[in-house]
């Protein structure tokens, strides 16, 4: 049975995926910090879908809970077939307005638990000659805003230079970039989205079906839906000066990836 591990895998696009990956009959490992929400959601999977589910409470915003993470992938008697990087989060304000802490945190659980997550992963999945790596991402990686969007750029980057490193290898990777999806991600970080119009909203769902669609073709980055295709190929040729005019106007642009 083909084993996947989803990390803040409880909400949003990480309990899509979840879902998804249950139906298709993956075996689970989930990762997130509060272990009986974990619990809570993990006896759910296991009665819709009826697939094996493992728990794995931790927070990668620290060394304990990444360490934790790479050394159930590198178990080689129990290998992961498919890792979803999916963990992460936003601030309401602005560089400056954040405390410096919290940019930190930001950068450790959106680049340096993706970084050895991945390695900890691909190293096994190499060696089988198989494997499929889901980086979640933004389409605000292609936006210069604050440290969200520079962090969701290197996974950008970082996902891309793995698939040219490792072509042939068996291993296959994507970066996924929604724009704004339709999950608690914007009221955990504080956010006020209620004036983005409806058809800015993305379903969680559709992105995870687009993101494994993607994935099977063999494409490197996944951005779910015509309107933000459209976005991100704007976005590749405007002056990095209008684009940080316009969201000053607009106000902070953090969409969830």
């Amino acid at each position: 049975m083909t084993t996947s591990l989803v990390t803040g895998a409880t909400a949003g696009l990480g309990a899509a995926f979840a879902h998804r990956l249950a139906a298709d009959d993956h075996a689970l490992v989930l990762v997130a910090r509060n272990a009986d929400r974990l619990a809570r959601f993990a006896a759910d999977l296991r009665e819709r879908h009826g697939v094996e589910v493992e728990v794995l409470a931790a927070d990668l915003a620290t060394d304990t809970g990444i360490e934790a993470v790479e050394a159930r992938l590198r178990d080689s008697a129990r290998p992961v077939d498919v890792l979803v990087n999916n963990a992460g989060f936003g601030h309401g304000g602005t560089f400056l307005d954040v405390p410096v802490e919290d940019e930190v945190r930001m950068i450790k659980v959106h680049c340096e638990a993706v970084l050895r997550l991945t390695t900890a992963a691909v190293e096994g999945m190499r060696e089988r000659r198989r494997g499929f790596v889901v980086n979640v991402a933004s389409v605000a990686a292609y936006v210069p805003r604050g440290t969200y969007g520079a962090s969701k750029a290197w996974v950008v980057r970082f996902t891309e230079g793995l698939s040219h490193e490792l072509r042939g290898s068996g291993v296959r990777f994507v970066a996924l970039c929604p724009g704004f999806v339709r999950t608690e991600f914007h009221a955990r970080a504080g956010m006020d989205a209620s004036r983005l119009p409806s058809w800015a909203w993305l379903d969680a769902d559709a992105v995870v079906a687009t993101a494994l669609r993607d994935l099977a073709r063999g494409r490197t980055i996944s951005v779910p839906s015509a309107r933000y295709k459209v976005a991100v190929s704007l976005a590749r040729h405007v002056p990095p000066a209008l684009f940080g005019a316009a969201s000053s106007r607009t106000g902070r642009f953090d969409p969830k990836g």
